[in-house]
């Protein structure tokens, strides 16, 4: 937790240290999933440029409905906007980092890993079908692990979440009955549970409810010493959640043949995938209004990509192949221009 605080406030520093009236702010706003890696790099980025980020952590949602209202620079999401939404708001859309939804859990006697899910044992448990943590369903993909007489306690996402999108488009492809009943999106009507706010009230949530589970990106339950579960994946094979699970979901997405890099990494094929795998997505106009501070966030995302990867690693979040990176900067210059139709940046490496 203390790791988490720091990092957030180290974002929000950057963000409103004085600068030189040459220097312009970048303005963001949206999902919770990526705060983390964004706030370390808004640190670094300020240290050596001078340049802040004021990025409100607020939810997929909010940062689409701010990003539409042109209240800020860029908008994010984790769930990728299709082509003809793109099209139809004129928006870019480009990935930044590949991480890793986790189910954490608060149960007695039950350290991190211990536990094993599978998909449709997950979707009984947030439909409210599995009430307690002995049930029969949860101790037979868990025989050695004694499970205790203890109600179970579902927390959720309570505003639009990228991550709950993630999270419920794996319980869709995995269950027929959440699919039908529930389905996949940024928020949905959930059948059971207690709702939070961001990432961040999920895990504080689950971490002070005895008998909890709830789901929230990997570098939340690890920094917060949250007690994560392992995953039955696609081809049968139990998992953690770690960079190479993550990297391995990712292994053969067609990033360059999806209409705004728009892939969707859940419940994909191969023995180490991690089944609740997804990139983070930077939505930003086709059209600035303001030239300046659109190409200084094409700087700032520039200077991650190069620069950024170690800090990306030590918070369990994995940086975009070197390819997709060079694809994502043609975008920009292609496609993100000024009021005059010239391109706003061009990125030289």
């Amino acid at each position: 937790m203390r790791r988490i605080k720091t990092l957030i406030a180290a974002g929000f520093i950057a963000a409103a240290t004085t600068v030189p009236a040459a220097a312009i702010d970048i303005s963001g706003a949206g999902a919770t999933f990526p705060y983390p890696v964004y706030a370390k790099w808004a640190d670094a980025y300020k240290k050596e440029t001078n340049v802040g980020l004021n990025y409100q952590s607020i939810g997929s949602g909010g940062g689409i409905k701010q990003i539409l209202a042109r209240t800020v620079t860029f908008g994010a999401s984790d769930m990728p906007l299709k082509a003809a939404q793109l099209d139809k708001d004129g928006l870019v859309q480009f990935p930044t980092v590949l991480g890793g939804v986790v189910p954490v859990v608060n149960v007695e006697g039950i350290k991190p890993g211990d536990l094993t899910l599978d998909g449709p044992t997950l979707a009984k448990i947030f439909m409210g079908e599995i009430k307690m943590w002995n049930d029969a369903a949860i101790q037979k993909l868990n025989p050695s692990v004694k499970l205790p007489a203890q109600a179970v306690v579902v927390v959720h996402r309570s505003d639009g979440s990228g991550t709950t999108f993630l999270f419920t488009d794996y319980l869709s492809k995995v269950s027929a009955d959440w699919k039908a009943k529930v389905g996949a999106n940024t928020a949905v009507e959930w059948p059971v549970g207690i709702g939070a706010k961001g990432n961040e009230g999920v895990a504080n949530n689950v971490a002070q409810t005895k008998g909890s589970i709830g789901y929230v990106e990997y570098a939340y339950a690890k920094q917060n010493k949250l007690t994560n579960t392992k995953l039955i994946n696609r081809d049968g094979k139990v998992v953690a959640p770690t960079a190479e699970t993550f990297m391995a979901a990712a292994a053969s997405a067609a990033w360059e043949k999806t209409p705004g890099f728009g892939v969707v990494l859940t419940n994909e094929a191969g023995e180490k995938s991690w089944p609740l795998a997804g990139a983070t997505f930077i939505l930003m106009h086709k059209t600035a209004q303001d030239a300046a501070s659109t190409r200084e966030a094409l700087k700032f995302f520039d200077w991650a990509y190069a620069k950024g990867n170690r800090m990306a690693q030590d918070l369990d979040y994995v940086p975009m192949p070197a390819n997709v990176i060079a694809a994502i900067k043609r975008t920009w210059t292609a496609q993100i221009k000024d009021k005059d139709g010239k391109p706003v940046y061009a990125a030289t490496h």
